[in-house]
């Protein structure tokens, strides 16, 4: 009996792993492109979307090593309410920060794809991003990437299937759509988290109605925002939520505001982790 309640108490205190700020940060030099090591490629794709009804694109990046003869498992990396497809890729460098992981040896080899989380037929982000029809289309996303780009995804390129090796991340409102949409489809994706994630982000109760379920079936749930941020509120109920139902994850406050320092120093650390078993504290 008392070795069951030793155990308990380790499972509460594994519950949630919270990160130290001044432990977390990227080093000087981690989105630094650097002309000496191996580099990736960024193809763009065009896929029909029948949620839609039209041809969509998407950014694609393939790792340095990348071979059609190997398989990879998939990172869908998601934009703010003011973004698009190329939003990462101008103000992210996500392809820098991977390049000079992989170069470090610190990566799983990984394709990461850059959607349009804006689910419409004229899906820039012109005139008024916040008109109901623009906002709407972000939660129409969901089954545009769930029937719709995976599939072509999952088709075009030589990709690992199935759940544990599908990865489901962004920013802000990509912040929230990777939370509702990925804790929504347990068995679409094992990886999961939010950076500075919006007011789009579900209740906790809604999020997550069933944390045995996410105890079950996620490999990782990440939730982080800057202590600077406006929208922390969303993060830290989030947080408290699945501290209170034992539901392990990783809770991350850094220094920092609602933006793109913030945001590559996330993907940073995050990206480390994805498809295998990293400990966050050894980041």
């Amino acid at each position: 009996m008392m070795i069951k309640k030793l155990w308990i108490i380790l499972l509460l205190l594994l519950a949630v792993i919270v990160i130290k700020a001044q432990n977390m940060q990227a080093p000087g030099g981690f989105d630094v492109y650097q002309k000496d090591i191996s580099h990736g490629n960024i193809d763009t794709i065009f896929y029909f979307s029948e949620t839609v009804g039209v041809k969509r694109s998407a950014l694609v990046y393939l790792p340095p090593s990348f071979s059609s003869k190997k398989s990879y498992p998939v990172l869908y990396l998601l934009h703010g309410i003011g973004g698009d497809e190329y939003e990462w890729l101008k103000n992210g460098t996500p392809h820098i920060i991977l390049d000079n992981l992989y170069a470090q040896g610190k990566l799983e080899p990984m394709i990461v794809v850059m959607p349009n989380g804006r689910a419409m037929k004229d899906d820039r982000a012109t005139g008024n991003i916040m008109d109901a029809d623009k906002i709407g289309a972000f939660s129409t996303f969901q089954s545009d990437l769930i029937h719709d780009l995976i599939p072509y995804v999952e088709k075009k390129y030589p990709v690992k299937p199935n759940q544990i090796n599908r990865a489901l991340f962004g920013l802000s409102m990509g912040g929230g759509q990777a939370l509702n949409f990925g804790l929504g489809n347990l068995d679409t994706f094992a990886w999961v988290g939010g950076f500075s994630s919006a007011p789009n982000t579900h209740l906790p109760e809604n999020l997550i109605p069933n944390p045995q379920e996410v105890k079950n079936k996620l490999k990782l749930l990440w939730i982080s925002c800057g202590d600077q941020d406006g929208l922390i509120n969303i993060t830290n109920r989030t947080h408290k939520y699945l501290e209170k139902h034992g539901v392990q994850h990783v809770f991350y406050i850094e220094p920092g505001g609602h933006d793109f320092k913030v945001w590559k120093n996330d993907l940073y650390m995050v990206s480390q982790l994805l498809f295998k078993n990293a400990n966050p504290d050894k980041l």
